[in-house]
């Protein structure tokens, strides 16, 4: 594999070939997708290493006094042997990155080959095709954060351990000097946290992209504007607490830090800048100094980072690598963004022209990644997408119906499920007219005429769509027909009721859609019933508001089909879980008051069962169990929801229980399942005759669909599926 590294004696740099790391006990090994320069740390080690030996000496008094003690313990010539030896080896560079995981040693089980990790360490995240990682020093990367900006883990987590030290609260004022990497992601977590933020940097470019990224006011250290800005803030106290992301030899950081902070405020020293502190000035205002170590508790712990024993959270809450999760997780939500940062993407191979370019001032950066050959495309295949389209209403063009006339349906197919389920409760419900019923044969329609009451059968689809009389459509016909056929009663200005599945397809859906927008027919419900179960209802109810994330279970227990049953054809009506699973993830959905953002599936070899994890915008997952396996003479259904220390059962919609500050059970004695057909059906016609919303809303018939049909994308991926918003 290669790796970049660095002689410190002549300063050379070099892509080098060398060996594959093992993959130890306690850790994983990573294939690198992206890894990121320290526009600090990094050019500041890669300059010094150009240096001469007396300017190397000049610029490391730690390391002189070192090498004086060496002599003095062990003389001068097994001194300079040693040191020219180390001097004169390759060091390697680099200690953020993110990639895939390519294997799992012994020990480690909160991550399993391909998922996307971050990885941070100048031993272990280094600018190399591949690193093994010690499992306190990697997180997963949560479902759709680009791995770019994954990359960003570890300088993250400097920037959020020094933002943690200076304890910031709500209301107050900061400032940030120093504008590089690290003090750029400062400004946004501290405006994140509520901070106004005032910066400072010598580089009006840096002051422009603070400014953009949430600062109240940015300037150079020796304007007058940033003191004016301080004290417009702050009344003319001074600020709350100040940043030190500054390098360099200057003492100016630390006495402005002392001339612009309020009395007792706060400084935090997070670079590498002088601290000749000025004893009157913060004697005077007795200013707290505080030091930030890196990546936060555990930074520097071998027994932490590379034996893998953690702190309990109860004792150190932000560890290494919870603050390096946390980061990770404030990308995802979008309360932090890199992009503006990234200056420039270079391939890997060309990483010694591109030190070179920063060292020599050619190439200007905030901050800089590595895009690693065939790696980094493979990382970003980790989160596959699918689309959720935007709904778009074009101008309303149904026809308005007299509102104290019966709601005239027809229906387009009449087997099973509509013979079953749908058409006992409209036959001799009020107000309802069956008009027409549609077959693909004679017979078929004639017996449902028969049995129903339908004024008229026929075969002609279009001769009902063109009927204007007709108010909505049933379109209860096999599963591949469903997306079409809605198109076209769309189209046609009538309100469709269609069993799920809406689409089989992306482009299936997409039609659909397609026909809102043509037509500003927007008049749609999906056969998704159990969200008005009256015993779901009713344990909703009972459950009430919730405050923090929820975790659901739900156990679909669908047993094997009959040989020779149609829903086995996958080739023309798609696979089970296409045809029935928008049932059970709108439940999900309806439950936790959201839409989906991203689904997880994986399958079993050999069956055909299902384990489906849908994630939430509040962090809120789903766990929908689908299985054929199992016992018929177990309950199909079971659900289980818990929140807030609060847990709703539901058992095959039979009985329900919520257990909280109170306990609630349903009637023990045995009932029908009622899975909500009467009342969907009962509200869905209402819509119709007065002309209210739909049950359910589009768009989260859109959401189901599109989640519905990410299962297939994620199990052919073996990924997650990121769903993604179209604008």
């Amino acid at each position: 594999m290669k790796q970049v590294v660095q002689n410190y004696k002549s300063g050379e740099l070099a892509v080098l070939d060398v060996p594959v790391p093992g993959c130890k006990p306690g850790g994983v090994l990573v294939r690198t997708a992206y890894s990121l320069i320290s526009t600090g740390t990094e050019l500041m080690k890669v300059s010094e290493a150009g240096m001469s030996m007396l300017g190397k000496a000049r610029s490391r008094p730690d390391q002189v006094a070192k090498v004086m003690q060496s002599v003095a313990t062990n003389g001068v010539p097994a001194t300079y042997r040693k040191v020219m030896g180390k001097l004169d080896s390759y060091t390697p560079l680099g200690y953020s990155l993110c990639g895939v995981v390519e294997q799992v040693g012994p020990g480690v089980d909160d991550v399993k080959v391909g998922d996307l990790v971050a990885c941070a360490g100048n031993e272990h995240a280094l600018h190399a095709e591949l690193n093994w990682v010690p499992k306190n020093l990697y997180a997963r990367v949560p479902d759709g954060l680009a791995p770019r900006h994954a990359a960003f883990g570890t300088v993250g987590s400097i920037a959020l351990q020094g933002v943690r030290q200076g304890e910031p609260q709500l209301g107050e004022v900061a400032l940030v000097i120093g504008l590089g990497l690290i003090g750029q992601l400062v400004v946004q977590l501290l405006v994140a946290s509520g901070v106004r933020v005032v910066g400072v940097d010598p580089d009006p470019a840096r002051c422009e992209l603070a400014e953009r990224l949430g600062a109240a006011a940015c300037g150079d250290p020796s304007s007058a504007a940033v003191e004016a800005a301080v004290a417009e803030l702050t009344d003319g106290h001074g600020v709350d607490h100040v940043y030190l992301a500054a390098g360099g030899s200057s003492n100016q950081p630390v006495e402005l830090a002392a001339r612009l902070c309020r009395d007792r405020g706060r400084v935090v020293d997070i670079g590498k800048c002088r601290l000749d502190l000025p004893w009157n000035a913060y004697y005077e205002k007795e200013l707290d100094v505080r030091f930030s170590r890196s990546y936060g508790p555990g930074r520097y712990d071998p027994e932490y980072e590379l034996e893998g024993r953690d702190y309990p959270i109860g004792y150190v809450r932000w560890t290494e690598r919870r603050n390096l999760a946390c980061f990770l997780d404030l990308l995802a939500r979008g309360r932090v963004d890199v992009d503006p940062l990234i200056s420039h993407i270079a391939d890997f191979d060309d990483a010694v022209e591109t030190y070179r370019r920063l060292k020599d001032g050619e190439l200007k950066a905030v901050a800089v990644l590595f895009r690693y050959p065939e790696q980094a495309e493979e990382g970003e295949a980790e989160a596959p997408a699918v689309a959720v389209p935007a709904v778009r209403r074009g101008t309303p063009s149904a026809p308005a119906r007299p509102g104290n006339a019966p709601v005239r349906l027809a229906f387009v197919g009449a087997g099973n499920y509509a013979t079953s389920m749908l058409l006992p409760h409209l036959a001799e419900r009020e107000g309802v007219s069956l008009s027409t019923v549609v077959t693909t044969t004679a017979l078929s329609a004639a017996n449902a005429q028969r049995k129903f009451g339908f004024a008229r059968a026929t075969t002609d689809l279009d001769g009902v769509l063109g009927d204007p009389s007709i108010d909505a459509v049933f379109v209860v016909t096999r599963h591949s027909s469903h997306a079409e056929l809605t198109r076209k009663a769309l189209l046609a200005g009538k309100a469709v009721f269609v069993e799920k599945p809406l689409a089989l397809t992306e482009d299936e859906l997409a039609g659909v859609l397609a026909a809102v927008e043509e037509s500003g027919n927007d008049r749609l419900q999906v056969g998704f019933n159990r969200r008005f179960a009256p015993l779901l209802q009713e344990a909703r109810k009972r459950f009430g508001a919730r405050t923090g994330p929820a975790s659901l279970r739900y156990l679909v227990n669908a047993g094997r089909l009959q040989d020779g049953s149609w829903y086995l054809r996958q080739g023309t009506e798609g696979s089970r879980f296409a045809g029935e699973g928008g049932h059970f993830i709108d439940t999900a959905s309806w439950l936790l008051d959201a839409d989906p953002v991203s689904v997880y599936a994986v399958a079993p070899a050999g069956n055909e069962d299902l384990q489906i994890v849908l994630r939430y915008p509040d962090e809120s997952t789903a766990a929908i169990s689908y299985v054929t396996t199992g016992s018929p003479g177990f309950p199909k259904e079971t659900l289980d929801l818990v929140a807030d220390g609060k847990v709703l059962r539901l058992d095959d919609f039979v009985r329900a229980s919520v257990y909280g500050h109170k306990r609630w059970v349903s009637s023990r004695l045995p009932q029908a399942r009622d899975k909500g057909q009467n009342a969907e059906l009962a509200a869905f016609v209402k819509a119709v005759r007065t002309g209210g919303p739909m049950p359910v809303p589009l768009e989260s018939l859109v959401a189901t669909t599109a989640a519905t049909l990410a299962v297939q994308a994620g199990l052919a991926a073996g990924a997650p599926v990121t769903l993604a918003r179209t604008p």
